[in-house]
C-alpha cells in the first residue's frame, strides 16, 4: 500500500481529568438500596443524591459550588414513606427536581432560592414537594422528564406500567404497557418516542401518544439488566446488556427498521457490573461507566458504527454516575464533557473530558450549538398531539464571554455548519439533525473533518493546498471520498524537485480534503494567505489562459499533475506536522500527571 489511512477527528485525543478529594463533595451517605438506578442526577446547579434516611425516604441536593466535606446535618428533600429510587432534574428549570420512591409515589420539589447546605441551624428545615402524584401501585424505579416538552414525565414501575404525566394538570395522561419490570427508559430527541428495555429481554419503541410499541423485538440475550439511550437528535438507539455467556455487550439500533443491531452486537468485557450508557449529541460521542469498575469508555459515533477512542481508568470502583448537560461544561478548560461518580458510597468525584488544546479563545469547532432552557411545545400542546420538534439551541459562545445564552435560529433549508471563522477547516460533527424535523427521516452523517481551529499559520497552509486545488480537474472534487478516513498517498522524486513552484491565489473558500499542508522549504514564502513564487512559474500558470492552443492544453494538463503530486507531498508533511504534535501533547500530559504526583 503507498498510502496510510489516518481517522481525522478532534476527540481522538480526550482525556479524562479526576478531581482531588478536597474538589469532591465529601461526607455523604448514599443509599445502599440494591435497585439498578443511576442513584444522582446533576444539571448546572444542583446534584440530587438518593439519601440513605430513616423514617421514610430522602434525597439530597448539593449545590454544584459547595465542594469539600459537607456538614453532617443538611437538609433533606422528604416526602416519601420509603426509599427514593430515582431522581430527574427538569431539562427547562433548574430548580425543579422530581422523584420515584418505592412507595409508589411521583415526587415534584422545587429547590427554594438561594439553597444552600451551610445553615446556623442544628437541625437544618426539610424541603416538602410542591406536588405528589399517585397512580402506580407499585414502586416508582425510574422518573424521566421528556426533553423537548415542557412539565412531561416518564415514570416506570414495578406494575409493569410507564405513566406519562402532565405536572401542570397534575394528572396521568398516557399509560404504556409491559410483560414485565422496565429496566431502563430514553425519549427521543423530539420527545415524541421512547425506547425501553425490559426484564422480558425485549426492546421496545414506543410512539407514545399513540400508547402501542411501533417495534417490539428481542434486545440482550442475558439474564442481567440492559440499558437503552436514544442518541439525542439521531434515529439511532445505543444498548448495552450482556449475552447468555455473560459478556457485556454493545449495540447499534436502526429505530426505523430496528429487527437487528447494525453491525450485530460488539462484545466488550466479561465484567458483571450493569453498563450505564450516556449520550452527547454535540460530540456525537458515546460514554460508558460499568457499575462496580472504576472506569468510563468513550466512543465516536460516524459511519454507523462506535469508534473507540479511550477509556478513563480509576481504581475507585462507582454505583451510580450522571454527566452535566452540555450548557454547564467549562467553556474556558476545553471540558466537553463532566461526569460525577459515587465513590464507596461516600463521595461523589467529578470527572472532566478535556479536549487537549489552547483555549485563549472560544472553540468553536468543539462547541456547537447546545439545548438551552427553551422547550419546543407546552405540555398541553403535546398531549393534544402537535407535531414535536426539538428545542430550541443556544450559543454556547455567549456563555464562554459571560453574556446571557443567546438562542441560535434555525434554519431547516440548511444543515448546521461551524462559523465562518473556521471556514479553513469546517468540520461538520452535526449535519443533518438540524435540518430535519423528525428524527425517524435523517440519515446519520459520516464525520468528514475534525481537525483543529485555525491559526495563522493553518491558514497559510490551506491557502496553498487550495491554490493546488485550483488547477485539478472538477470532476476529481465531485466525486471525492466523503468518508472519516483520509489517503496520504506516498509522494514520488518529481514531487520533490516541483516542490518550488506555487501560484499566486486570492484566499481559498473551500479546504481540500487532505490535512493541511506544512510550509513549503525551497524557494516559496508565506505572505498573509498567498505564496510569492519566481516569475517563471508564475507565467506557466498563465500560460494555458492565455492561449487555446493544442500545446498550451498540454502544458496546462503538465501543470495540473505537478500540482496534484505536489498536494501529496504537502499532505504528508502536513501529517508528519500532526503527529508529532501529537506525541508533544502526549508527553506534556504525561509530565504534568508524574508532576501532580510527586506534589
Amino acid at each position: 500500500m503507498s498510502g496510510r489511512f489516518v481517522r481525522a477527528s478532534k476527540y481522538r485525543h480526550v482525556f479524562g481529568r479526576s478531581t482531588k478529594k478536597e474538589q469532591c463533595y465529601d461526607n455523604l451517605r448514599i443509599t445502599n438500596n440494591a435497585w439498578d438506578s443511576n442513584l444522582i442526577k446533576v444539571n448546572p446547579k444542583f446534584i440530587s443524591v438518593n439519601w440513605e434516611a430513616g423514617g421514610g425516604g430522602a434525597f439530597a441536593v448539593i449545590p454544584v459550588n459547595e465542594r469539600g466535606k459537607l456538614p453532617e446535618h443538611m437538609p433533606l428533600f422528604r416526602g416519601h414513606t420509603a426509599a427514593v429510587l430515582d431522581t430527574d432534574w427538569n431539562p427547562f428549570d433548574d430548580h425543579v427536581v422530581a422523584s420515584g420512591s418505592d412507595d409508589g409515589k411521583v415526587g415534584i420539589y422545587r429547590v427554594p432560592e438561594n439553597f444552600t447546605l451551610y445553615t446556623n441551624s442544628d437541625e437544618p428545615a426539610d424541603v416538602k414537594p410542591i406536588e405528589r402524584l399517585s397512580g402506580h401501585t407499585r414502586k416508582v424505579g425510574h422518573v424521566l422528564f421528556n426533553p423537548a416538552a415542557s412539565n412531561v414525565l416518564a415514570s416506570s414501575s414495578g406494575d409493569y406500567t410507564i405513566k406519562i404525566w402532565d405536572i401542570e394538570a397534575k394528572s396521568c395522561q398516557l399509560n404504556l404497557k409491559h410483560n414485565d419490570i422496565v429496566q431502563s427508559l430514553s425519549w427521543s430527541g423530539d420527545g415524541s418516542m421512547l425506547v425501553t428495555t425490559c426484564r422480558d429481554k425485549k426492546l421496545r419503541f414506543w410512539d407514545v401518544r399513540q400508547q402501542k410499541p411501533v417495534h417490539e423485538l428481542p434486545g440482550h440475550a442475558g439474564a442481567k439488566n440492559s440499558r437503552a439511550v436514544w442518541m439525542g437528535e439521531l434515529d439511532r438507539v445505543a444498548t448495552t446488556g450482556f449475552s447468555r455467556m455473560s459478556d457485556r455487550q454493545l449495540g447499534l439500533w436502526d429505530t426505523r427498521n430496528p429487527k437487528e443491531p447494525i453491525g450485530g452486537f460488539t462484545v466488550l468485557d466479561s465484567i458483571s457490573g450493569v453498563c450505564m450508557p450516556f449520550w452527547d449529541d454535540g460530540t456525537q460521542m458515546l460514554f460508558l461507566a460499568g457499575k462496580g469498575d472504576g472506569n468510563i469508555r468513550y466512543f465516536e459515533y460516524t459511519n454507523d458504527k462506535f469508534e473507540f477512542l479511550s477509556e478513563y481508568k480509576s481504581v475507585e470502583a462507582q454505583r451510580g454516575v450522571a454527566f452535566i448537560p452540555k450548557r454547564g461544561v467549562d467553556l474556558h478548560e476545553n471540558e466537553v464533557m463532566r461526569a460525577y461518580k459515587t465513590v464507596n458510597d461516600a463521595y461523589i468525584e467529578p470527572v472532566s473530558f478535556i479536549v487537549p488544546r489552547r483555549a485563549e479563545i472560544f472553540q468553536s469547532d468543539i462547541y456547537p450549538p447546545a439545548t438551552g432552557l427553551k422547550p419546543a411545545l407546552s405540555g398541553s400542546d403535546f398531549f393534544s398531539g402537535k407535531d414535536s420538534s426539538f428545542p430550541p439551541k443556544i450559543s454556547l459562545e455567549s456563555l464562554y464571554e459571560g453574556q446571557p445564552a443567546q438562542e441560535v435560529p434555525s434554519d431547516p433549508a440548511k444543515p448546521r455548519s461551524e462559523p465562518a471563522a473556521a471556514a479553513a477547516a469546517p468540520s461538520p460533527v452535526k449535519t443533518t439533525p438540524a435540518a430535519v424535523p423528525s428524527p425517524t427521516k435523517q440519515e446519520p452523517s459520516p464525520i468528514t473533518s475534525r481537525g483543529p481551529p485555525p491559526s495563522s499559520l493553518n491558514e497559510n497552509k490551506a491557502s496553498m493546498s487550495a491554490m493546488a486545488s485550483k488547477f485539478a480537474d472538477k470532476d476529481e472534487d465531485a466525486s471525492s471520498d466523503t468518508s472519516s478516513f483520509e489517503e496520504v498517498s506516498k509522494p514520488t522524486l518529481a514531487s520533490r524537485q516541483d516542490t518550488r513552484t506555487g501560484l499566486r491565489t486570492p484566499s481559498p473558500t473551500k479546504t481540500s480534503s487532505a490535512p493541511a499542508p506544512a510550509p513549503i522549504s525551497e524557494g516559496a514564502s508565506f505572505s498573509g494567505e498567498t505564496v510569492s513564487t519566481p516569475s517563471r512559474a508564475v507565467s506557466a500558470a498563465k500560460e494555458p489562459e492565455a492561449t487555446a492552443s493544442p500545446s498550451s492544453k498540454s502544458a496546462a494538463e503538465g501543470i495540473r499533475g505537478v500540482l496534484q503530486e505536489m498536494k501529496s507531498l504537502l499532505a504528508k508533511q502536513g501529517q508528519q506536522l500532526q503527529e508529532q504534535g501529537e506525541q508533544i501533547a502526549s508527553l506534556t500530559r504525561e509530565v504534568a500527571a508524574l508532576k501532580s504526583k510527586i506534589a
